[in-house]
């Protein structure tokens, strides 16, 4: 269950979206919400790039961006309590987002962010253009799935219907135990298996049949859908998302250096980019 749940708080027009996937775990799981903004920067770099490694206490700059981010995080628990969440905490970190967010994780069960499309949306600051790849980033570098919300879910129900990504790999099978509290009450689940025949050491003779028995010993109802197409992996998944009227979609998250990232696209940045419904990852 999702006891503890982290929202990245940045004030943008996106944060609402996220707030709301992350007020609707917490009201079904009996969920805490953590809402986390931080200065961009720690007081150490502050005071490197500054040259005044002896500054005793925060200079003027510097309480400015603490003093903005408390601002956010007003705004948050302002919103947080529009949507009659109970338990409520916030969290301002002096250091930049990433890290912020990395750290606090850790005390968390899921991390919620939103969705990274370029688009525009976060306030101007320190950190201005720097937060491209923040869900992968945490998905790979943190130990927590993390919920990838587009900035237009309005709170449909994340459970009704969930499609599961299944390469018979390791991140996969992380999401999917991420997401078992969620696939339990799911009102259907579907098991998608992409060109099995690529890897048929990973499948076996009936593709997705070993993990659908796991799943259903675990309580889920699952049904196995094996797709077979020349379309990028990517865009099979989404179309058979927008297919089911998935209100979740679960996958694994794989990494690369940022430059083959960049010039080879892949699985993970197009489901973070593009996926049509909120989603669930983990590494």
């Amino acid at each position: 269950m999702y006891k503890t749940i982290l929202v990245h708080v940045d004030g943008s027009a996106r944060q609402p979206s996220r707030l709301l996937a992350a007020a609707q775990l917490a009201d079904e799981h009996g969920g805490h919400v953590v809402g986390s903004a931080a200065t961009g920067m720690s007081m150490a770099s502050y005071a490197v790039l500054n040259g005044s490694m002896a500054m005793p206490v925060p200079n003027r700059e510097f309480q400015d961006l603490r003093n903005a981010a408390a601002t956010l995080l007003d705004g948050f628990v302002d919103q947080a309590t529009r949507l009659g969440i109970p338990a409520l905490d916030t969290r301002l970190v002096e250091d930049s987002t990433r890290d912020a967010l990395l750290l606090q994780s850790r005390y968390a069960d899921l991390v919620v962010l939103s969705q990274d499309n370029g688009a525009s949306g976060s306030k101007p600051g320190l950190e201005e253009g720097a937060l491209r790849g923040l869900p992968q980033y945490l998905a790979l570098h943190g130990v927590r799935p993390v919920l990838v919300v587009p900035a237009n879910h309005y709170g449909q129900p994340l459970a009704a219907n969930v499609l599961v990504g299944w390469d018979g790999g390791v991140p996969a099978q992380r999401a999917i135990d991420a997401a078992l509290p969620l696939l339990r009450v799911a009102g259907s689940v579907k098991l998608a298996v992409i060109n099995p025949d690529d890897q048929p050491g990973l499948h076996g003779d009936q593709p997705g049949g070993d993990m659908a028995l796991h799943l259903a010993r675990h309580g889920v109802r699952v049904d196995v859908e094996v797709e077979r197409t020349r379309a990028p992996e990517a865009e099979a998944l989404m179309d058979m998302a927008r297919d089911c009227h998935a209100g979740l979609l679960v996958t694994g998250a794989f990494g690369h250096s940022r430059y083959r990232e960049w010039i080879l696209g892949g699985v993970t940045r197009e489901m973070l980019d593009h996926a049509p419904a909120p989603l669930l990852i983990a590494h």
